[in-house]
């Protein structure tokens, strides 16, 4: 189509882009410094106490026969070579190290677990807060109610839906300022599971709070099984990322980013009314 045959609407509201990039800088610097903590005993276990013998997930570096060190991360009973990239590492001045997670992967320094665990606790408050006010501004705007509940048409359309993404074929015109339906699962397992989930993992982690939270405790195994669900969970946000960013990029990112940071976004004039009526909040 010619540039005659586009118009501009109004895609998201000021609030979503705000808390929307609040949380890029939040899930940015939790992740990276939830590897330093992390790396600073790299290993999971089950149930409330550490088994060492039997760690559900394990990074740490052995001599070859080379006498090399070698990177070994192991998932339960399996074992693999993850030489240079978990388990051991090249550190700032290029000497190979033990080290979970390399140097590149965390913030904000090769070794500190203190400044770590700060950056970690306050963007944690941050993104919980963040979190909260877009709840609140969701049920009073019925953001949730009108824009990310599916609908029974989208539950009949999820097998097109899904075809449709496998072959990166994406909607026009005014289909393309809505929600599809597995952006709304998406995005719902974000505000309802993912988000909580790793919150409250994350304060089952704390020893001050076992005397109020020791119920929630129990009921995922115990501490060392809240440390795993913690980082399970995280794992599971950057499959999201991966995802969302992936689709971004596929679908028009100038048009995307865009949209994000102003409000405005270009669609193609099929059939639809002039003006920015359409909002998807």
């Amino acid at each position: 189509m010619s540039d005659g045959a586009l118009k501009k609407t109004y895609r998201h509201r000021l609030p979503v882009r705000l808390m929307h990039w609040i949380n890029v800088v939040c899930l940015f610097v939790l992740l990276m410094s939830g590897l330093q903590i992390f790396n600073a005993h790299p290993a999971l276990y089950w149930g409330k106490y550490s088994d060492f013998s039997r760690p559900v997930l394990a990074m740490t570096g052995k001599t070859g026969a080379d006498g090399q060190l070698r990177g070994e991360t192991q998932i339960g009973g399996h074992r693999f070579d993850t030489t240079g990239i978990l388990g051991v590492s090249p550190n700032m001045a290029g000497t190979t190290v033990k080290r979970g997670f390399p140097t590149w992967a965390t913030i904000p320094g090769p070794r500190n677990l203190a400044e770590g665990r700060r950056w970690h606790f306050f963007f944690a408050w941050l993104f919980l807060i963040n979190g909260l006010i877009y709840w609140i501004w969701s049920w009073r705007a019925k953001h949730l109610r009108n824009d990310l509940a599916p609908t029974r048409s989208d539950w009949r359309g999820i097998g097109q839906s899904v075809r449709d993404h496998l072959r990166f074929k994406h909607p026009t015109g005014i289909a393309a300022t809505r929600y599809n339906v597995l952006q709304k699962l998406a995005y719902l397992a974000v505000i309802f599971i993912f988000a909580p989930g790793i919150v409250l993992m994350g304060l089952a982690m704390s020893p001050h709070l076992g005397s109020v939270l020791g119920w929630m405790i129990d009921l995922v195994g115990g501490r060392q099984s809240a440390r795993t669900w913690h980082f399970i969970i995280a794992v599971a946000f950057v499959a999201f990322i991966a995802v969302h960013v992936f689709m971004v990029l596929v679908s028009g990112p100038l048009n995307q980013i865009r949209s994000m940071i102003t409000g405005r976004y270009h669609i193609h004039d099929e059939t639809t009314p002039t003006g920015d009526e359409h909002v998807r909040q």
